[in-house]
């Protein structure tokens, strides 16, 4: 698009405000005194919220309004709520409103607001965090996987039958995945954490990117006319111990919201791994046991200021490092045909690792009218870096222990560097006929990678230029998107999106002399179909195009050598894939919730666990090789079985069918899966909580790749000490150690491949979390139509 026409696309809605507006205003008090801080809504002939805001000290109120007919409802804690229907004609004063003093025990009215754990709303489903007891103290990383329908595990995030999911924060995208996603998760206090949004099928104001859909995580805002600090302390045992420090501020005054957190942790954990491959000549098995150190030190700035009733500009920044050295012992065994020891390779290594990213965010957020019309500016900038320095030395032995020789001794270093910019405008457009909704975004990509390979079975580092490079990648993407939504009736609504995305690549390897470009220009619709039969069941369909773009290291041709017969390599042919994604769901009384869905991916890439027979070298390499239809059959069930017994659980059952479309020496298998888990938190008195949760997912075979089971049983306990200033809690996760990944099996030119990874998963974790500030205001939140922006800016 022309930026001459993409101009005129974003003003549009400025040629549209000629349109007389009426003030609605009144006074809100009890018998005595005004009242501040109550909640006005006005709400239109179907029902919906359209404008809203909030008393003023001495309980006034004003709004905009257009001609019409509304409804006003006025709502404050501890006191009933008010409604009256009104015609606008002219300007409107309704005078003095008195509240009533609400009867009810203050404990009670507690309970009733209480959040359900899992809110099921048209194109997403919330998960809120607070009910569950094993996220106290943990971190974003964790309490994802807490979540219903999700998953994590080897470094991804996947929503169960959909596949990779990527991660946003308050609605921005985080540029990570695999290790460097999750270490950036693990940064993130679970404590800041307000809810988290599971988008199998995400709207077209989403960037398409991610297969698996999107989940984004809603951070805390902090309550009006208040302040609160909150710190964490906290300490895992698993084979080694890891202790961590986090501290939380909120300020929320008048047209001032900051917040700041900052956090630390240090310790190590244990990670064991086994790979075993079958040649022809005999087994090869590698065990690895490795000490990481898991290192981490983050923080978060957060202001927002509203230059006025409409306008709010806001600012965010957030730093995070990690230091995760390792130190690893690692044992090849090689085997005859008669499963006797040959020989055998000992390699020491150690792995001095540092990486860091560091997020800025500056959002401009203007409501046009009082129709609600908003427009929305976001400029962001990120910066991902790391550093990694590997020293090794491997020996050959005999299988009577003689010293054979030096097998390979050398020093890797890599570096990376990756630079995003982007700058997204968003606008919500209510029609009479519509909600409209349109925007359009730009970003750039910018990748640097060096690789070094030193010699040095001599004892003096030699560069070795055949084993070292360069590799240059940048990647530019401009998107426009736009968004209808239409109530048709009370029990019909239907939304309509496109989304159009131009992408061109750029490769560069400076040892090979190789450049690889890649451009495309791709069109992604949504639908989305809602249907209310009555107070109990509720119906959705909806449908999703998706695109999977490979990760910038994953393009790196160059060979890393995990030993002289183990290396990985990436390929800068690689092609992004694309999915197809349908659903449909039934609500049940939004206790019992059923989806079905059927996902089709096409160009599919992934690793590839090969070898070479003829040298007995295990090579590891992605390839787009596959086409996948996946389906399957969800349920949740949300249950009270008593006052003191709260209780989430899912049952999935998954299917695929999987064709090759590139010959790579292999047969496709595919088998059932059954994913089970569930969530119950008891109630032990008024200040105790105790929570156990199970999960359990069976073993299954997926196209190239059969997995093992994997489970996890866990125990958490939280006591409320000193008016809830003060929590205690105790977790002991995955106590039988059984939901590491285990029996990852292939079979590629007919050797058979079997890797297990055993990460410290079980732990037990004391926390301690204080809590004080002045909170003489406790604001009862509420649903506005611009609640995605008021979250955003803090309201």
């Amino acid at each position: 698009m022309k930026t001459s026409n993409l101009l005129i696309f974003l003003l549009l809605p400025f040629f549209c405000l000629a349109q007389s507006t009426l003030k609605l205003k009144g006074k809100i008090g009890n018998e005595t005194t005004p009242l501040e801080w109550a909640d006005v809504s006005i709400l239109n002939s179907e029902g919906k919220i359209v404008d809203g805001t909030t008393t003023k000290q001495d309980g006034t109120f004003e709004i905009n309004l257009k001609k019409g007919f509304y409804k006003i409802n006025v709502s404050l804690l501890g006191f009933e709520e008010f409604e009256k229907e009104i015609s606008i004609e002219n300007d409107f004063d309704l005078g003095s409103i008195i509240l009533k003093e609400n009867t009810t025990n203050l404990v009670e009215v507690v309970v009733q607001s209480k959040k359900k754990t899992i809110e099921q709303k048209t194109d997403r489903l919330v998960y809120n965090l607070e009910n569950n007891v094993t996220n106290v103290a943990g971190d974003a990383l964790s309490a994802i996987n807490t979540a219903p329908g999700v998953a994590v595990q080897n470094n991804t995030i996947t929503i169960l039958g959909k596949g990779t999911s990527r991660v946003m924060i308050d609605g921005r995208m985080i540029e990570l995945a695999g290790e460097e996603l999750n270490n950036f998760l693990k940064s993130i206090p679970a404590s800041d954490i307000k809810n988290i949004e599971i988008i199998s099928n995400p709207p077209a104001k989403y960037e398409a990117e991610g297969t698996g859909g999107l989940i984004n995580i809603v951070m805390k805002k902090g309550v009006r006319d208040s302040w609160k600090n909150t710190i964490t302390a906290s300490y895992d045992q698993n084979k080694y111990g890891i202790y961590t420090l986090r501290d939380n501020f909120f300020y929320n005054k008048n047209k001032i919201r900051f917040s700041a957190s900052v956090n630390g942790k240090t310790g190590y954990k244990n990670v064991d791994e086994v790979s075993k491959v079958y040649f022809q000549e005999g087994l090869s098995n590698l065990k690895a046991t490795t000490k990481m150190k898991d290192e981490n030190a983050s923080g978060k700035l957060a202001l927002d200021y509203d230059f006025s009733e409409k306008t709010t500009v806001g600012f965010q920044f957030i730093r995070d490092r990690n230091n995760p050295d390792f130190k690893s012992d690692i044992r090849i065994d090689r085997y005859n045909t008669q499963n006797q020891l040959e020989n055998y390779t000992l390699n020491n290594s150690f792995s001095d690792r540092e990486s860091g990213n560091q997020t800025y965010n500056l959002h401009i957020i203007t409501k046009l009218d009082s129709l609600n019309r908003k427009l929305s500016f976001d400029a962001d900038y990120f910066n991902y870096n790391s550093k990694f320095d590997r020293k090794f030395i491997a020996n050959d032995y005999d299988a009577d222990m003689t010293f054979i020789g030096v097998n390979q001794s050398g020093r890797n270093i890599s570096n990376q560097d990756i630079d995003n910019l982007s700058f997204k405008a968003d606008m919500e457009h209510p029609l009479q006929a519509i909600n409209l909704s349109y925007g359009a975004k730009v970003s750039f990509t910018n990748s640097i990678s060096d690789v070094l390979y030193y010699n040095t079975i001599t004892g003096t580092p030699v560069l070795d230029p055949t084993q070292s490079n360069r590799f240059k990648y940048t990647e530019n993407n401009q998107a426009i998107y736009i968004n209808g939504d239409k109530k048709i009736n009370e029990k019909w609504n239907l939304q309509l999106g496109l989304r159009l995305e131009n992408t061109q690549t750029n490769g560069f390897s400076e040892t090979i002399n190789q450049t690889t470009e890649n451009n495309y220009l791709k069109l992604f619709p949504t639908f989305y179909a809602s249907y209310k039969k009555n107070e109990n069941n509720s119906f959705s369909l909806n449908y999703g195009k998706r695109i999977n773009r490979p990760r910038f290291d994953l393009l790196n041709p160059f060979r890393i050598y995990i030993s002289s017969n183990s290396y990985s390599e990436g390929n800068p042919f690689l092609k992004p894939s694309f999915s197809d994604n349908f659903e449909f769901a039934h609500s049940y009384k939004e206790i019992l919730r059923t989806s079905v869905f059927v996902n089709s991916v096409t160009n599919g890439y992934g690793i590839l666990f090969t070898s070479n027979t003829e040298t007995n070298t295990q090579i590891i390499t992605r390839e787009n090789y596959f086409k996948n239809l996946s389906y399957g059959i969800g349920e949740s069930y949300s249950a009270t079985f008593a006052d003191w017994w709260q209780s989430e659980n899912s049952l999935y059952f998954l299917g695929a069918k999987t064709e090759f479309i590139k010959d790579i020496n292999a047969t496709p298998s595919n088998s059932l899966q059954i994913d089970f888990s569930t969530n119950n938190t008891f109630v032990l008195g008024k200040t105790t909580k105790l929570q156990i949760d199970f999960s359990y997912t069976t073993p299954f075979k997926s196209g190239l790749y059969e997995v093992g089971y994997a489970s996890s049983f866990d125990i958490g306990f939280k006591q409320d000490l000193f008016n809830k200033t003060m929590q205690i809690a105790f977790l002991a996760n995955d106590i039988f150690n059984t939901s590491y990944l285990k029996d990852f099996t292939s079979v590629v030119n007919g050797v058979k491949q079997v890797y297990s990874q055993k990460e410290s998963n079980r732990f037990v974790r004391l926390s301690v979390v204080y809590n004080f500030g002045n909170k003489k205001i406790n604001v009862k939140e509420r649903n506005f139509g611009n609640q995605d922006e008021r979250k955003r800016t803090g309201n």
